[in-house]
C-alpha cells in the first residue's frame, strides 16, 4: 500500500463534520472525531463557518496524530458547494449554504441560460442545489466581490488548498447536479463558457492525485510529519461508491445514507432518467457517468424521530404490517422522487412510539426502493452509512426491491472510500450482513399497499 497505512479523512457532511483515522490494513476506522455542522446565519447570507470547521480539523488532526501517526490525509465533503477565493487564497465571498433560497430570486433568468439535462445529466433543482445557480446569484448580487475571485474551487479541493497551498478541481464534485460539467465529454459545460467562468476553474485532477504535502506551518501546529501527503479528494456519495467499484462485480447499487440518501446504479438496466423526479447523472471517481437518484432521507429521519425513542419490538412491527400504518411522501419537499407530494399518515391513529419508528423506517426504505427503480438498479443493494444499522429499513428495502440488501459494516462508508485514494486500489470485497426479502408475505403486502396509496395521490 505504498507505505501508507493510516489515513486521516476529513469528512465534511451537511449535518456533521468528522475526522476519521482509517486503517487501510483492516479497512476500518480506528479513531473518529465528530462535531455538529450548521450554517452560520450572520453576514450577507447563510454560509458555512469554514473557520470553525478549520479549527476542528486541525485540532482533530493533532489529537489523532498523538495517538497514532498519520501517514496521509484525504478529503470528502457534501456536494452543491463551491468556494470563491481571491489571489491570496482568501474567501472572496462567504461559502453559500445550498439550502438558502436566494438563488431562486433569479430563477427565471438562470433557466434561460442553463444547459439541458441531456448535456449535463443535471435536473433543475430548487434553492442552491444546482451549483451553477449559486454562482449565477452570487455574481449578480455581489459583482464587486465576485470580480475579486481568482478561482472557483469545489468544496473538497478548498480544504486541500488550505492544507497544501495548491489549487485544483475534481470531477465527482463538478459532476454532482451542478450544471457545470458535461459527463459525456468529460469537460466543463456550455454554461461555464457562457458565463466566462472557465478562467476561474482550476485544473481538474483525479481524486487520487497527491496534490502535495501539508504546509510547514500546519505540520508544526499539528505535529504531523512535514512530508505527509494530501490527496485531492472527492464528493461524499462517490466516496461511498468507490470501494465497490474496486471490488464488486456489476450489477449492483450503492445506497449512501447521510443527510441525503443517494442511490447509484452500476451495471443496471438501461433506463431513461426522469429529471422531474430528482434522478441525475453523477460522475464516479474513475470519471465514469453513474445513474443516480436521491432524496433528503437523513434529514427526514431526524425531523420525524427528534426527541422520540428509537426502540421497537417485533410486536410493534407486526402491528404496523397488519394495520398497514404508513407514512406517505414527502416530509422534505422540492427534491426526491416525489418532490411535490405532501406527507400524510395512513391508518396511524393511536400507534405507539415503537410502531411509529417502524413506519418511518419503512417509509424511508420504500422511497429508497423507488429511487433504485428510477435508475434501473439491478443486483444487490449495498447500504452505506447510518441506515445500514437500521434493521427495519434494510428488511423493507429487500422486500421492496425483491433483491438482496447488504448492510455495510463500515461506520462511515465515505471515510473508507476517501481513504482508498491513498492506497494502491487493491481491495478485497467489502464486508456486510446480507438480508434476503422476508418470507412473511405481510412485508410484501405492506410494500404493495404503500405503493398503491402513493399512486392514488399522484
Amino acid at each position: 500500500m505504498t507505505g501508507i497505512r493510516h489515513v486521516a479523512v476529513i469528512d465534511i457532511g451537511k449535518t456533521n463534520a468528522k475526522v476519521a483515522l482509517v486503517d487501510l490494513a483492516s479497512m476500518r476506522e480506528a479513531t473518529l472525531r465528530r462535531v455538529a455542522n450548521a450554517p452560520a446565519a450572520d453576514g450577507r447570507y447563510p454560509h458555512h463557518d469554514v473557520e470553525r470547521l478549520w479549527t476542528f480539523i486541525l485540532g482533530s488532526l493533532a489529537e489523532i496524530n498523538r495517538e497514532q501517526r498519520i501517514d496521509a490525509i484525504s478529503i470528502t465533503t457534501h456536494g452543491a458547494t463551491a468556494v470563491l477565493v481571491d489571489a491570496a487564497g482568501q474567501l472572496a465571498l462567504p461559502v453559500l449554504d445550498y439550502e438558502f433560497d436566494g438563488p431562486d430570486s433569479f430563477a427565471a433568468d438562470y433557466d434561460e441560460i442553463r444547459p439541458a439535462f441531456t448535456e449535463t445529466g443535471t435536473p433543475r433543482l430548487p434553492v442552491g442545489l444546482n451549483l451553477g445557480a449559486q454562482l449565477f446569484w452570487q455574481q449578480r448580487s455581489f459583482p464587486a466581490e465576485f470580480a475579486k475571485a481568482a478561482a472557483i474551487l469545489m468544496y473538497p479541493q478548498y480544504w486541500a488548498l488550505r492544507l497544501t497551498g495548491r489549487a485544483a478541481n475534481e470531477v465527482t464534485s463538478l459532476g454532482c447536479h451542478t450544471d457545470l460539467w458535461n459527463p459525456w465529454k468529460a469537460d466543463f459545460s456550455s454554461l461555464v463558457d457562457k458565463m466566462q467562468w472557465r478562467r476561474l476553474m482550476m485544473p481538474v485532477r483525479p481524486a487520487k492525485d497527491r496534490l502535495g504535502t501539508i504546509l510547514p506551518a500546519l505540520a508544526r501546529q499539528t505535529g504531523l510529519d512535514p512530508q505527509t501527503p494530501v490527496f485531492c479528494g472527492l464528493h461524499d456519495s462517490n466516496a461511498s461508491l468507490l470501494p465497490h467499484l474496486l471490488s464488486d462485480k456489476p450489477p449492483f447499487s450503492v445506497v449512501s445514507t447521510g443527510t441525503w440518501v443517494v442511490s447509484m446504479a452500476v451495471g443496471g438496466r438501461q433506463i431513461t432518467l426522469d429529471p422531474a423526479r430528482d434522478t441525475l447523472v453523477n460522475v464516479n471517481a474513475l470519471g465514469d457517468p453513474v445513474p443516480s437518484a436521491r432524496f433528503m432521507g437523513g434529514r427526514e429521519f431526524s425531523v420525524l424521530t427528534e426527541g422520540r425513542s428509537e426502540d421497537w419490538t417485533e410486536a410493534d412491527v407486526a402491528t404496523v404490517l397488519a394495520r398497514k400504518a404508513s407514512l406517505l411522501p414527502s416530509t422534505q419537499q422540492g427534491s426526491g422522487p416525489f418532490p411535490h407530494h405532501t406527507a400524510a399518515w395512513l391508518n396511524a391513529d393511536g400507534i405507539n412510539t415503537g410502531q411509529r419508528f417502524a413506519a418511518i423506517s419503512f417509509y424511508l426504505a420504500l422511497t429508497t426502493a423507488t429511487c433504485l427503480d428510477l435508475i434501473g438498479a439491478d443486483g444487490p443493494a449495498i447500504v452505506e452509512g447510518p441506515f445500514a444499522r437500521n434493521r427495519l429499513f434494510v428488511s423493507m428495502l429487500a422486500t421492496a426491491t425483491a433483491r438482496v440488501v447488504i448492510a455495510s459494516e463500515a461506520a462511515t462508508g465515505t471515510s473508507i472510500g476517501a481513504a482508498l485514494l491513498a492506497s494502491d486500489h487493491r481491495l478485497a470485497q467489502g464486508k456486510g450482513e446480507k438480508t434476503d426479502p422476508p418470507a412473511d408475505p405481510a412485508w410484501a403486502n405492506y410494500a404493495r399497499s404503500w405503493r398503491a396509496a402513493v399512486d392514488a395521490r399522484s
